[in-house]
Formats: C-alpha cells, sequence, structure tokens
C-alpha cells in the first residue's frame, strides 16, 4: 500500500518536533535506527537537526546516521505530534499523532492541507492489531510519570517531601532516586482507576515506592497504619441504571446506560491517580457538589487523563509541565495557586506527562514501531495494520475515515 519496495535503497525522514512549546520526544532513538538499518539493508534514515530534542544530533551522528535539514528526498517521515502546516511535503507519507479524528477544531487547517497536498496520512493513534488493540502508545510513561506527579503534589500539599520534577530528572532511573527519598508518607488511601497501560505505569511506581496494593474491599473496610493502594476497575464504580448484571463490553459499548458508584470511594480515599479512559456518554466519577459534602475526603487528584470538564468534573484546564497543578476551593468552585494545605483540593492535570520523561518514552515507543509497524512498512501491510490506520490517500479521506468530510469541508 505505500511506496517502499526492498530492497530498493529507500529515505527515512525522522523529523524535528515544531509545536511551541517543543515536545522532547522522538519516534526513534540514535540506536533504533542503527537498528532498523541492520534490520532493512539498503534503508537509511536521515535525521532533521533539532536544538530540543531529548536525543542531540552528536547522538545520532556519533553512530553515522546523517543528520540533515532537507527531507525532500525521504519517502516516508516521522514525527511524534502534528506537524506544522507550512511543513509539510506535497506527496509524502506521514507517521505522527494528528488530533484530528475527533474534529479538533485546531487541527482542521492541517488536515485541509493534507488532503490539498496529496499526502499520505498514517496516525499513531490508529495502528491496532487485528484484535483492535492499539500497537504503539505513549500511555505506559504517562502513568510512570502521572503516578509520580500524584505523589510529589501529596507531598507539597502536606508539607512532607519536596521531590524533583520528573521533567528535571534524566531519566526513570533519576527519578526512582527522588522517590526512594519518600521516607515520610502517612497511612493515606491511594486509589487508582482503570486497568490499561496507563494504569499499569502509574501501579509500577507505587510498587517500587514499596507501596502495598490491597484489593477493594480492604480499601473499602479496614484502616491501615501504612499508605496502601487499591486499583478500580470500571465494574468497581459503575452499575447498570437497570440493575442488570455488569457488562464489560456492554459498558464500553453503551456507558450511557450506567451510573456511578464513586461515591463509596469519597470518604475514604486520600488521594486519586485517574487513569481510566473516559467516555462523554459515561457517567463521572463524582459532581462538584459531592466535593461539598463532610464525607469527602479527597484532597489530592492526579488526573493522568486529563479530560477536560471529563470524569473528574475539578479538571477544569489543563497544566503545564513547569506548573503542573492548581487548587479547586470547593465552597465556591473557583480555581485557586496550588499547593493551599487546608480547605482545597490540589489537582495535577498535566495533559502530556510523557513529555517528562522524553529519553525513556522515546526508547520505548521506538521499540514499538520496530516491531509491530516497519514489517508492515517495509514488507507489505499483509494484516492491514497500515491500512486500518490510514486517514487520507491520494488526496482523499479513507473510507473509514469518510466521517471527518464535513470537518474538512
Amino acid at each position: 500500500m505505500l511506496p517502499i519496495s526492498m530492497p530498493h535503497p529507500t529515505l527515512i525522514g525522522l523529523l524535528r518536533e515544531g509545536r511551541t512549546p517543543p515536545d522532547r520526544r522522538v519516534a526513534l532513538t540514535p540506536k533504533k535506527c542503527v537498528e532498523l538499518q541492520d534490520a532493512y539493508p539498503g534503508l537509511r534514515v536521515r535525521v532533521q537537526p533539532s536544538p530540543h530534542r531529548a536525543f542531540t544530533d552528536q547522538e545520532y551522528l556519533d553512530l553515522g546516521l546523517e543528520v540533515e535539514e532537507d527531507m525532500t528526498a525521504c519517502d516516508v517521515l516521522l514525527g511524534v505530534k502534528e506537524v506544522p502546516v507550512a511543513a509539510l511535503l506535497p506527496g509524502k507519507t506521514y507517521l505522527f499523532f494528528s488530533h484530528t479524528i475527533k474534529k479538533q477544531p485546531a487541527n482542521r487547517p492541517l488536515l485541509q492541507t493534507i488532503l490539498k497536498e496529496n499526502i499520505t496520512l498514517i496516525d499513531y493513534e490508529l495502528l491496532t492489531n487485528a484484535a483492535g488493540q492499539r500497537v504503539v502508545a505513549f500511555g505506559h510513561w504517562a502513568g510512570i510519570v502521572g503516578a509520580y506527579n500524584g505523589l510529589l503534589t501529596y507531598g507539597r500539599k502536606h508539607g512532607l517531601f519536596r521531590l524533583k520534577p520528573a521533567w528535571q530528572c534524566v531519566d526513570m532511573e533519576d527519578m526512582e532516586e527522588e522517590f526512594f527519598k519518600v521516607k515520610r508518607l502517612p497511612p493515606i488511601k491511594i486509589a487508582v482507576t482503570g486497568s490499561g497501560r496507563v494504569a499499569q505505569g502509574a501501579l509500577e511506581v507505587l510498587g517500587r515506592m514499596g507501596i502495598r496494593q490491597v484489593s477493594v474491599y480492604d480499601y473499602l473496610y479496614l484502616d491501615f497504619n501504612e499508605p496502601v493502594f487499591a486499583q478500580l476497575r470500571s465494574s468497581d464504580y459503575n452499575r447498570r441504571r437497570d440493575g442488570r448484571v455488569w457488562d464489560t463490553a456492554n459498558f464500553h459499548h453503551e456507558p450511557a446506560a450506567y451510573e456511578s458508584t464513586f461515591g463509596k470511594f469519597l470518604p475514604v480515599t486520600d488521594l486519586l491517580i485517574a487513569c481510566a479512559y473516559w467516555d462523554p456518554a459515561a457517567p463521572r466519577l463524582f459532581t462538584a457538589v459531592d466535593t461539598q459534602q463532610a464525607d469527602f475526603k479527597i484532597n489530592t487528584v492526579a488526573d493522568v487523563t486529563c479530560d477536560v470538564n471529563g470524569s473528574i468534573p475539578l479538571t477544569q484546564r489543563s497544566t503545564t509541565i513547569e506548573q503542573p497543578a492548581f487548587d479547586y476551593v470547593p465552597a465556591t468552585g473557583e480555581l485557586t495557586e496550588a499547593y493551599a494545605p487546608a480547605g482545597t483540593i490540589t489537582v495535577m492535570a498535566v495533559d502530556n506527562l510523557p513529555c517528562e520523561l522524553p529519553r525513556n518514552a522515546s526508547r520505548d515507543f521506538s521499540r514499538q514501531l520496530l516491531d509491530q509497524v516497519f514489517p508492515a512498512l517495509v514488507g507489505g501491510d499483509a494484516t492491514g495494520v497500515l491500512a486500518r490506520a490510514t486517514i487520507t490517500k491520494g488526496g482523499q479521506l479513507q473510507p473509514r475515515y469518510a466521517y471527518l468530510a464535513d470537518y474538512v469541508a
């Protein structure tokens, strides 16, 4: 399906990220570029120079890779986030997160230009296996950084400890040195929602910190003299409105038929780490009115999924890596400066968490691309992994994405 046929020399272009503020992640690390070239003789990678990338130009040069500004000779171009409209090259094949499939208004000109310039757009978010599961994602690192940020926020709010922010750490190992400093965590209860990659990342951090996981029942009904956490799946805090038995597949298909039962967790939870995917038709975990009740105990929220006005009604805006939190005042509903010790709920809502550990996140993503995507890109798309993720080709929306026609009209 793509203009690639081995063993003819083929040039892959690794793009400089062009968004502001610049994203420091990269689709292929220097070592993965070399591994790719070794795996497919005749294939070359050309790297566009970048002053912001977590891996420096010199790290690519040191491994004998081309670093060059001009990408016009490249057959396929890889980025991470949206490519600036002015930088798009006509007739090329691009892979990046386009953020267009939900008709995001900010990216309408991007998709319009892609169609006009006869560009083939393959969106990472849409790359799935035959079972419909995503094959490349940064979610695991969002969970890792999100859980760390949640504990950092809790410690700062209560004057217990001051950890170095993840984005100031060199990598995951450096961040671990920070959280091993946490000795003064009181016997709090931490709720982690979700069961996907994001939640798994959060659970990994809590486990490495030595915080004990307990069952949902014990979490709700027992007291502990140490900090503990529980993983809450959708069935733990939702139920069918008609009283019929829980059905996970049906919940994902028809979320409006369910209502939240999260209320039972509100009186016992100190720190909420929200990692569950949320459908706009699904119930919210709780309401703004709930926060005014005497038994509402949550005082710190790490909204890792960061759906503004989504599952967590307090997340009324996203935050930045440099200023990661704000305080929500239950009595008035206003947002104020973060970390007041009492009378507020402190919310961490950074919407690009994997950027805080860009070297680790990039290594993981590169591995997924090499294992899951390049075999189809180079050897033929027998399983349709690329076809399913191709939004545009030949100046046309592909049939699966025809619903975007009114968006680009």
